[in-house]
């Protein structure tokens, strides 16, 4: 089944704390049991790769039942049931969620950053406190999602500016992000463009070192529709024309099934870069973009608060 949110944890998770003290491997196990996740969900990754997505909306449905006094932890990476948490657990309900801890005081505490005003606190002591705007996603769900929608658009604006480059300025392009990437040696003519008349397919160089032992041959192509076989074997052979070892054929466009299907067939290392990987690549390398705006999260440093 698909990887539940972090509300739909929260109630597993308080039946789970109620057989007794648990450390967070341990509850992991349990309620990866109960919603059948196979290791490979277990072990999916949010898209920025600092933690397992399923482990992360755990934290915060803990984090969510401690914010409303559901459960406490004794010690460090220890988590126990309290008595409302049991108290809650005789209500026998079905599903528990935010809107549902609102009922609690320091629950509306918690959700206003630790500010317990007068108007939540009316709101939270009321038979039917007023309902907040819920999203089945965490925080760290939100960040990912509105970071990766950001990313998705400057990938398409990128790809657009590309495709308006002139040949020389797209073949520069190329070189700047390979160097960029941290291809080429210390000397100033690491990367360059050569890409001309009588070029003979190769449209820059990359020197890895003084001496040009190692040298990568670039081609550049802005592409309209996919690039095929024919195309990459005539990279092929300007390499060998070389004696090249290492080739990086980039295109604005895509490569067919073939072209990537015969750089595996060959001795020689020929690395095939698609419009969208090149656009990802750009980005993630500072090449024509800029950073704008920076955030820096921050979690509590448990070793600065452990007492000994």
């Amino acid at each position: 089944m698909a990887i539940p949110d972090f509300q739909t944890v929260m109630l597993p998770v308080l039946r789970d704390l109620a057989q007794g003290e648990r450390t967070g491997q341990e509850t992991l196990a349990a309620l990866a049991t109960e919603f059948m996740l196979t290791p490979d969900e277990v072990a999916q990754r949010l898209p920025s790769g600092t933690q397992a997505t399923f482990t992360n909306r755990v934290a915060w449905a803990k984090s969510h039942l401690k914010g409303a006094g559901l459960i406490e932890s004794p010690r460090r990476g220890v988590y126990r049931i309290t008595d409302r948490g049991r108290a809650t657990l005789t209500e026998d309900p079905p599903r528990l969620g935010m809107n549902y801890l609102m009922r609690f005081p320091e629950y509306v505490a918690y959700r206003h950053g630790g500010r317990n005003d007068a108007d939540s606190v009316v709101s939270a002591g009321a038979a039917h406190p007023t309902p907040i705007a819920v999203d089945e996603r965490t925080p760290d769900d939100l960040i990912e999602d509105g970071y990766q929608q950001h990313r998705a658009a400057l990938v398409a604006e990128v790809r657009e500016r590309i495709a308006t480059m002139l040949p020389a300025a797209f073949e520069q392009l190329v070189v700047d992000l390979l160097t960029g990437m941290g291809y080429g040696g210390p000397q100033e003519d690491a990367g360059l463009v050569i890409g001309r008349g009588g070029d003979e397919g190769i449209d820059g160089v990359i020197r890895e070192d003084r001496l040009g032992l190692e040298t990568i041959y670039i081609q550049a192509k802005r592409w309209q529709g996919s690039v095929g076989r024919p195309e990459i074997q005539r990279f092929a052979g300007a390499l060998q024309g070389q004696r090249a070892r290492k080739g990086v054929f980039i295109t604005t466009s895509s490569f067919t099934k073939d072209a990537r299907a015969y750089t595996d067939s060959i001795q020689t290392t020929i690395v095939l870069v698609d419009g969208a990987q090149l656009a990802e690549l750009m980005i993630d390398h500072g090449v024509g973009v800029t950073a704008v705006k920076r955030y820096e999260i921050r979690r509590v440093d448990s070793d600065y608060f452990s007492v000994e």
